[in-house]
């Protein structure tokens, strides 16, 4: 399920700053989903697209044990980390670990407005990135064992009479094969179709190119 590009989502146990941070965001414009814990959080959460501003320091699944949880979960939502005057040493922690930013209570309105604008682009370039790998993951995984064994050798640059004597086939069937996963994976290029290979995750080509 995806929205327009300007939901926040709120993960704070804080009521009072909730509906602070609340009027403030929906005043300046945006699509404002307030919880008070990880868990509602993860319970609602359907794959929209947004950001989310998530306090470090929570009961229960804290700020950066839900952060963790969502890399697991190939979640793409840059996350902003609301940050305690003690809990600086755990945003920095969490900015390794790949949030976007974080910025500590108490703060100026300006600029967490700029920070979510600037994660809200981010995650239009992370929503986008995340889609077309999808879609090139599914196109591979409609190719057949052996078309997936020929672009495996394609991409690493062999001829067709080297991929032919690799795998004890004629070049004339190592031809078909690459005219299907062309067509398959719909690139209309050999520069577009090693792109593709190089934009799929390595597991999945590089045991073929080992095995082969």
């Amino acid at each position: 399920m995806r929205t327009d590009n300007n939901k926040v989502f709120l993960v704070d146990d804080d009521t009072d700053f909730r509906d602070s941070m609340q009027w403030l965001l929906s005043s300046a414009g945006y699509d404002v989903v307030s919880t008070a814990s990880a868990i509602e959080f993860l319970d609602l959460y359907e794959n929209e697209q947004g950001c989310l501003l998530l306090d470090v320091r929570m009961p229960g699944i804290n700020g950066l044990a839900l952060q963790q949880i969502l890399q697991e979960r190939d979640i793409q939502l840059p996350v902003i980390l609301i940050s305690g005057h003690g809990d600086i040493p755990m945003a920095v922690n969490a900015i390794k670990a790949g949030a976007l930013d974080f910025i500590e209570k108490p703060f100026d309105d300006r600029h967490l407005l700029s920070l979510v604008s600037k994660a809200l682009l981010e995650a239009e370039n992370r929503f986008k990135a995340h889609d077309e790998i999808t879609e090139l993951k599914k196109r591979f995984t409609s190719l057949s064992q052996r078309e997936r064994e020929v672009m495996a050798l394609v991409i690493l640059g062999q001829s067709n009479r080297d991929i032919a004597d690799r795998l004890g086939i004629s070049p004339k069937t190592v031809e078909v094969h690459r005219a299907r996963v062309m067509a398959k994976m719909q690139a209309t290029s050999l520069p577009m179709l090693v792109n593709m290979g190089n934009q799929l995750p390595r597991e999945l080509l590089s045991k073929l190119q080992e095995s082969v």
